[in-house]
């Protein structure tokens, strides 16, 4: 099963939360983050691909990055 970077920056905190999450809850992924930023639920959880639990505060959300997949990955200069 493929993996996508998630890539979410949190307020006042120096370093982002990198995640990698199954290709498959891309889209659960997108609707949570909305909510979040919605201010329809108070936390984004999310679930890696090894199946732990990450909880952010709607509140320190700056910024959500949803990548491609492992395979669409490049490496190295150039395009």
């Amino acid at each position: 099963m493929l993996a996508v970077d998630v890539r979410i920056g949190v307020t006042q905190a120096p370093r982002e939360l990198s995640v990698e999450v199954d290709d498959a809850e891309r889209d659960d992924l997108k609707s949570k983050v909305e909510a979040a930023l919605s201010g329809a639920s108070d936390v984004l959880w999310i679930v890696d691909k090894r199946g732990r639990d990450i909880a952010v505060p709607a509140t320190k959300l700056a910024y959500v990055e949803v990548g491609s997949a492992d395979g669409d990955r490049r490496i190295g200069f150039g395009g």
